[in-house]
């Protein structure tokens, strides 16, 4: 029974190894693993190495009437098996783990495996664990090494003398050697055996003892390996660095749900990077979901949420809300990890806000929608829109209106509005007016002509509003206030986001609407008076009163017109354009931007400022302690002297320009503090790009032809894709060694 019992709780063959417990608290004991997969579990652990969070904020345990906690200096004495488990704040041995001998208490028994051992006040007790040469410890040890080691291991001998004529299967219907068609890898590597001698020799039919490495679940292995040795690299650089993490979710091809992460951090020649750590399968967006998923993500690559410094997402609910969203569950544990929301993705939220909260506005936009569907329904009204377009250019030419030239008079088409694409509300106005006339007559000729007498309907109910001071108004109010904001819409798209740039921009962006408001209806009224006289549309007189389309004069409000356009729209929507613009770019945080922008050395450190920075220091009172903001006050009257004294510091432009040359020219030790200020001001991730480029690439790799990738399969390919710069850089022989420690092979590499 108690055998029967041991095979019902072991577990199953078709675990994945890439999903086994990280922290070694909360691991199961290796016995109730299936004997079949018990060595794999083994070698995935081996592999990964002892659980050695370095940075985490050790918590400290009352032993009596003294305090004791665990000591990271523990981790470099007993590199090779001591971990430590956050979750039961307690120390634990990984060979013991993987070997426990059934020996009852020797060596401490127990402590370094089940329950762990949490007496730190008694630190001799890890030096007796270890014990002497034929301790359980050692024995445990050699165990480890010798399953390392693929050339003791005992079917590696069976394999060489018995299997040595068996074939590696390959999967799919047409990828035999005769086949015209076996696929691109297969192709290719055909196509460069032949090509090439020297490959030929040990490829295919050739390889040394038919160790073909051809089929689909070797090709797996061999970029998982990859993708481990790559990510390797990034935590390592990472090393003991603050850092940042950027979120975004998104579905893919098979709608599934997917949580891209990248970690943004100052490397040690002070330049800003950004790094794709993975892609997260999450079974629903809710915030306590997605914070597990980072808390595993953090966990298996042994990151510490204390080390976080900043948080960056597109500001969907899920992740940025104020209560329950991932920001808050974020900062519950870490308050130091400041949340910047997205400027791009702020300023997109807020136009699209004010085109639906404003009901012109809603209508303005729901009205073009319906145009851009009616005029490029069909080939022939695009051909037919084009026509019209060339003749209107061709005769302005004639009679001199406009000049003819290289680059000018370029073919334009109507653009389509979208909530997620930036600018393009922008752009959709613009064409709409450069093809206003030529869209009338096309309107004119599908009401007239349409397939169908719902299409004639619709267009011709579209051409009696477009047709009205109206719509003509609103298109135009539109166009002037989101021209205002499109600078700031580039200037947040780039790659290289200039924080003190984009800050400028949206306080010129307030300014800019704040005198409109005050100073520009006369200029907006006379250039839609101009616009309707040229076609043709009549201006109501301001006097009248205001009478809404389909409503009876005894029902309409009593306002003149001129209320009408300049109280209910114009003021109405810059109104409400301001105020979006301050609850998006919100005091807080805008605040500790500005203080950011204050170590920006352009124009000879015009911006610079001791409170701000003083201030900007307060609010990472974790990194710089109270003597230290003391001591900061004299370093920067230093630093700023030195800074204007030095040609090499006045030419520079960026914040993150600044950072490199401090390390360059070594005065990052000069002005520490200084610097530390400037880490932390590049730690706030104002953009996600990187993470959005992230999705793109995923959009790529898994397509409707290869809908059915499994998510490990793809986080490993796009891991490799998208940092083939280190990638790339990896010596193919630390591939090879991981590939061939995985599991027990045919033959060694």
């Amino acid at each position: 029974m108690g055998k029967n019992g041991d095979i019902t709780k072991s577990i199953n063959l078709d675990i994945s190894l890439d999903e086994l417990e990280t922290d070694p608290g909360l691991r199961i004991p290796i016995s109730e693993y299936n004997p079949n997969i018990r060595d794999e579990v083994r070698r995935k652990y081996l592999l990964r190495g002892s659980c050695q969070p370095r940075n985490h904020d050790f918590s400290l345990t009352q032993f009596g009437k003294q305090s004791r906690k665990f000591s990271s200096a523990w981790f470099d004495k007993y590199a090779n098996w001591l971990e430590y488990s956050i979750a039961k704040d307690a120390a634990f041995c990984l060979c013991c783990y993987l070997f426990k001998p059934s020996i009852g208490e020797q060596a401490g028994g127990d402590s370094f495996v089940g329950k762990g051992f949490s007496n730190f006040k008694k630190q001799d007790r890890l030096q007796i664990h270890i014990g002497g040469l034929t301790s359980a410890h050692n024995q445990a040890w050699k165990k480890c090494q010798a399953l390392k080691n693929q050339n003791q291991h005992i079917q590696s001998f069976y394999l060489k003398q018995s299997e040595q004529d068996r074939r590696l299967a390959f999967r799919g219907d047409d990828k035999f050697e005769m086949s015209s068609n076996r696929g691109n890898f297969l192709e290719l590597l055909q196509y460069t055996a032949d090509q090439n001698h020297v490959v030929k020799a040990i490829t295919l039919k050739n390889a040394p003892e038919n160790l073909k490495l051809t089929s689909p679940d070797i090709q797996k292995e061999i970029v998982s390996d990859a993708a481990a040795e790559t990510i390797d690299v990034i935590i390592k650089d990472i090393g003991d660095s603050l850092f940042s993490v950027i979120v975004d979710e998104s579905r893919d091809i098979s709608v599934k749900e997917q949580m891209a992460v990248v970690l943004l951090y100052v490397d040690k020649k002070g330049q800003v990077i950004e790094r794709f750590v993975g892609i997260e399968h999450v079974a629903n967006t809710t915030a306590p979901s997605l914070k597990a998923a980072i808390d595993k993500l953090f966990s298996r690559y042994g990151l510490s949420l204390c080390r976080l410094r900043g948080q960056g997402y597109d500001g969907a609910s899920n992740l940025q809300g104020e209560f329950n969203g991932l920001k808050a569950l974020i900062l519950k544990e870490n308050p130091y990890a400041f949340y910047v929301h997205c400027f791009a993705h702020q300023l997109q939220l807020f136009l699209v806000s004010v085109a639906k909260k404003q009901p012109q506005v809603a209508s303005l936009f729901i009205l073009i929608t319906s145009v851009v569907n009616i005029v490029g329904a069909s080939s022939k009204h695009c051909d037919i829109l084009r026509g019209k377009q060339y003749d209107k250019i061709a005769e302005a030419l004639e009679s001199g209106e406009i000049l003819s030239g290289r680059g000018l008079n370029q073919e334009i088409s109507l653009k389509r509005p979208g909530d997620t694409r930036w600018g393009s509300h922008y752009g959709t106005l613009i064409s709409l007016i450069a093809l206003f006339s030529s869209v009338i007559d096309v309107l004119a000729i599908v009401a007239n002509d349409g397939a169908n007498s719902e299409q004639r309907f619709e267009a011709n109910n579209l051409l009696q509003l477009m047709l009205t001071f109206e719509f003509v108004f609103s298109l135009h109010l539109m166009k002037t206030l989101l021209g205002i904001t499109n600078e700031l819409s580039k200037a947040l798209q780039r790659k290289d986001q200039d924080i003190v740039n984009a800050m400028n921009l949206v306080k010129i962006c307030k300014q800019r609407l704040q005198l409109m408001k005050d100073d520009g209806w006369d200029s907006i009224f006379s250039q839609v008076s101009t616009f309707c006289g040229i076609h043709e549309i009549l201006i109501p007189n301001t006097d009248d009163t205001f009478v809404a389309q389909g409503r009876s004069r005894r029902k309409s409000p009593k306002v003149t017109n001129l209320h009408h356009f300049r109280v209910d729209i114009f003021y109405s929507v810059i109104d409400m354009q301001l105020q979006e613009l301050n609850y998006r770019f919100n005091d807080v945080n805008t605040d500790l931007l500005l203080c950011v922008a204050c170590l920006c050395p352009n124009d000879s450190f015009a911006a610079f400022d001791k409170k701000r920075l003083i201030y900007f220091a307060d609010y990472y009172l974790k990194d710089i302690s109270t003597i230290e903001l003391l001591v900061l006050s004299d370093q920067l009257e230093t630093y700023i002297a030195d800074m204007l004294s030095s040609n090499v510091f006045l030419e520079l432009k960026s914040i993150g320009d600044l950072a490199q040359t401090l390390v360059q020219t070594r005065k990052n030790d000069v002005y520490s503090l200084v610097y530390r200020l400037v880490t932390l001001s590049l730690l706030l991730p104002i953009v996600t790009a990187t993470v959005e480029r992230a999705f793109s690439a995923m959009n790529v790799v898994k397509n409707q032809l290869r809908n059915r990738m499994e998510d490990q399969w793809m986080n490993d390919i796009l891991l490799v894709y998208i940092e083939r710069d280190i990638f790339n850089k990896l010596d193919n022989e630390l591939i090879m060694q991981r590939f061939q420690s995985m599991k027990t092979r045919r033959g060694k590499l």
